[in-house]
């Protein structure tokens, strides 16, 4: 695989270059910055709720969340004796958020042939980030992530890879905002295949897990109106194929959802009601499939320690039903 030839002074709107993926009544647009899906849809129906390309993505919108999701307490981690100091990136709570690659521009790997004028690569493309190591996190990763439009919908893989000399702390997660279509989230329902739900303090760090009951028993679909959401979930529930579902329906009655395999076991739910982006407050449901919750740096909940030389791998996915 070759690097595409996005040049140093290669213009672009402020959310990246634009990555053009299309199959059938199918389409989606990937940007460089942050690796992220800017929109996905089917037909003329949203499925993620998508944002202007001369902006910088709101709320995480389609970011890929790597070498952690969610927040770390004070950026103040200790792993394997050494204690390590991550940058705030959330000041109001103190906290670490979403790992480093958010707002990094990605390589784009071409597959078979160079993009065209119009940055359009057919139904799939790669994008890699080799993280620069730093004082709070002093680890070389490599991280590829491959979107693919197939029948059943957006196909995603991510494969992070460590090539430095030491084991690293690793989780993953994804940010897509499902889109209620042309109605409010109000009058859409959501599901969301999972028995226990993570507690949290006032800095919406984990403090422990219950099960779930009254409005956040979301295995049946549950009314939006009124729900306000900000919560990890685990003990998911699987399909006979191993997938675990978040689903949200609209008024039109077509279901926007996002699944993720036996590679994740890890959801978090928002539904966008404090965002610091006003004008997207509401205006989907984040439906993050993650390899950990909040905090696993400091806790180990989940953590994966990546040895020098290995691999993680996770596979997750978007349709309209």
């Amino acid at each position: 695989m070759s690097t595409a030839p996005f040049s140093s002074t290669t213009p672009a709107p402020l959310s990246g270059h634009q990555i053009r993926l299309a199959l059938g009544d199918q389409s989606a647009v990937v940007t460089d910055v942050g690796a992220k899906v800017r929109s996905y849809s089917v037909g003329d129906r949203e499925v993620f709720t998508p944002f202007d390309q001369d902006e910088p993505a709101p709320a995480g919108h389609g970011g890929v969340l790597v070498p952690w999701p969610n927040r770390i307490r004070d950026g103040r981690y200790v792993f394997d004796g050494v204690e390590r100091q991550l940058d705030i990136t959330e000041p109001q709570r103190g906290t670490a958020l979403h790992g480093l690659a958010m707002w990094q521009r990605w390589h784009v790997v071409t597959e078979g042939s160079a993009l065209d004028a119009a940055h359009t690569q057919g139904r799939a493309t790669t994008l890699e980030l080799r993280l620069a190591p730093s004082g709070g996190y002093p680890f070389d990763l490599l991280v590829r992530v491959t979107y693919r439009l197939t029948v059943d919908g957006l196909h995603v893989r991510t494969v992070a890879t460590n090539l430095g000399s030491s084991t690293a702390p690793y989780g993953v997660g994804f940010h897509p905002w499902l889109s209620p279509g042309e109605g409010s989230l109000d009058d859409c329902a959501v599901r969301l295949d999972a028995s226990t739900r993570v507690t949290v303090d006032e800095r919406l760090l984990p403090t422990g897990t219950i099960p779930v009951d009254g409005v956040y028993d979301l295995r049946a679909p549950r009314p939006m109106r009124g729900l306000d959401l900000d919560d990890a979930y685990v003990d998911v529930l699987r399909d006979e194929r191993g997938l675990s579902w978040i689903r949200l329906t609209g008024v039109d009655g077509r279901t926007a959802a996002v699944w993720m395999d036996e590679s994740m076991d890890t959801w978090q739910v928002c539904s966008g009601d404090h965002l610091d982006a006003v004008d997207y407050r509401r205006t989907g449901l984040a439906a993050e499939p993650m390899s950990c919750i909040a905090d696993a740096f400091r806790t180990g909940d989940r953590l994966v320690r990546l040895a020098p030389g290995a691999s993680h791998e996770v596979t997750w996915g978007a349709t309209l039903i």
